[in-house]
């Protein structure tokens, strides 16, 4: 969403605080343009009130989310506090304001959905294919190995390159949100399916002989292909629940957790930057939650 050009004085500092959030900050662009729209539209509909971000008060930008109840869900209107807030923020910082209007913000709570995860009989159900006379296939077992292995975001995998694997330690280096990199382990069966598959991708080098998953048309393997890829061994596997890589990524995380309990080593492993972020992604249960705090807590161990 692009302000018109009665808007322009608005527009030069957006364009700033973007540029600063992709050269400075490494945000994808899919994140910029979510800032681009929100603050787009605050702009839009705040105009006739003041003539610059830097005239708007906490008021009026309260009274502007509460207007935008009813047209927003909880959701969006939460996107839209953060994304003023950052860009406050970054005017502070610039030394166009001394206080950030938008820090004290209400917006309404909601309820985030709990991620779903497969049980670990559906995910060794799922990589349970032959792969011996399919290259794809192979390819594709690879794919679907790494993201139940090291718990990779999408965008991670289809990042990855040759160089990132460190294999005389089973080790991988992503590069996550933010451009922040992390080194991950590589469970077995992920090794021996990546190395199957690096027998035969000689076929598909094109335009890109570093990237590690490779397409049919010799470039690097795309989102959207790897989405298909899934999906279609879903289906041919016989599960019952729509799959996609995040519910890989999730069920790594569930499954991990479930095992150690350590929920900051769980943490680190998905790279986020918030523990809350993690508990929520994991959505440990009662009864796991008791079960640690049982086994843990010096006034509750059993004897």
């Amino acid at each position: 969403m692009t302000l018109p050009a009665e808007l322009d004085h608005w527009q030069a500092d957006l364009s700033a605080f973007l540029a600063y959030l992709k050269h400075e900050r490494g945000y994808s662009d899919k994140t910029l343009s979510s800032y681009q729209l929100q603050l787009s539209a605050v702009a839009s509909q705040v105009a006739e009130q003041a003539n610059h971000w830097v005239e708007l008060t906490e008021t009026q930008l309260q009274l502007h989310i509460s207007s935008c109840r009813k047209s927003l869900k909880a959701r969006s209107l939460a996107l839209r506090v953060a994304s003023l807030r950052s860009f406050y923020r970054y005017l502070v910082q610039q030394g166009k304001l001394k206080e950030n209007p938008a820090s004290y913000l209400q917006v309404p709570k909601f309820d985030k959905p709990l991620p779903k995860n497969l049980d670990v009989d559906q995910v060794n159900h799922l990589l349970d294919f032959d792969t011996s006379e399919d290259a794809l296939a192979c390819r594709d077992k690879a794919i679907l190995e790494l993201f139940y292995s090291s718990g990779l975001r999408l965008d991670e995998l289809v990042s990855a390159n040759l160089q990132d694997i460190d294999w005389s330690e089973a080790l991988i280096r992503v590069r996550g949100k933010g451009n922040k990199q992390r080194v991950l382990p590589i469970g077995r069966m992920a090794v021996a399916a990546i190395k199957d598959w690096l027998k035969v991708r000689s076929a598909y080098v094109g335009t890109e002989p570093e990237a590690l998953f490779l397409s049919k048309q010799k470039n690097r393997i795309s989102n959207r292909q790897v989405q298909q890829r899934v999906k279609l061994w879903s289906e041919r596997q016989g599960l019952a629940q729509h799959l996609h890589p995040h519910m890989l990524r999730h069920s790594f995380a569930t499954h991990m957790l479930e095992s150690s309990s350590d929920l900051r080593a769980v943490q680190e492993l998905l790279g986020h930057a918030n523990l809350n972020t993690t508990q929520v992604y994991t959505h440990l249960d009662f009864q796991q939650l008791a079960k640690v705090y049982d086994n843990a807590h010096p006034r509750a161990k059993k004897k």
